[in-house]
C-alpha cells in the first residue's frame, strides 16, 4: 500500500486490500472512499466486500466509482460530499490513486486556487494540467 496525503486531511492510494485496513485506520483516516467501479477489479475487492472489511474496523467508507475519461458531476459531487462529511482524514483509492485525485482537485475548484490544486496532485505523481480549464472556470 502507498498511501500519498495529498493533504494533512485527504490522502489517495492505488487500489487497496482488507489486509490494509489496519494501518489506514492506524495511519488516522476515518473514512474510505471507494473511487473504482466493480468491473475493473477481482470479486473479493468489489465494493460489498470491501465496505463490510472498512466497517468492521469502525471506518466509514464511501463508494463513489469513477470511470476513467468519464467522470460526471454526480462524481464530483458525491466525492465533495464525503470530504465534507468526513470527521476526520479522508483515504479514497482507485487504480493508481489519479481518479481520486481528479476528483478531489474538481470538488475543491474554486476553493483553492488551479496552481495550488495542480501542483500538489503534480508532487505525488499525478498531472492533472488538463484539469486547469474546469478548475479555474469554477
Amino acid at each position: 500500500m502507498d498511501i500519498r496525503a495529498l493533504t494533512p486531511t485527504y490522502a489517495v492510494s492505488p487500489q487497496i486490500a482488507p489486509e490494509d485496513l489496519p494501518a489506514i485506520k492506524a495511519a488516522g483516516y476515518v473514512t474510505v472512499i471507494d473511487n473504482r467501479p466493480d468491473a475493473e477489479i477481482p470479486g473479493h475487492l468489489h465494493t460489498e466486500a470491501m465496505r463490510t472489511a472498512v466497517e468492521a474496523m469502525g471506518l466509514r467508507f464511501v463508494a463513489n466509482p469513477v470511470i476513467g475519461g468519464a467522470i460526471t458531476e454526480e462524481n464530483v459531487a458525491a466525492q465533495r460530499a464525503a470530504i465534507a462529511a468526513a470527521t476526520g482524514p479522508v483515504f479514497a483509492y482507485c487504480a493508481s490513486g489519479n481518479r481520486s485525485s481528479v476528483v478531489w482537485a474538481l470538488a475543491h475548484a474554486g476553493s483553492a486556487p488551479a496552481d495550488a490544486l495542480i501542483g500538489t496532485a503534480a508532487q505525488f505523481g499525478y498531472n492533472l494540467e488538463w484539469l486547469r480549464p474546469a478548475l479555474e472556470q469554477a
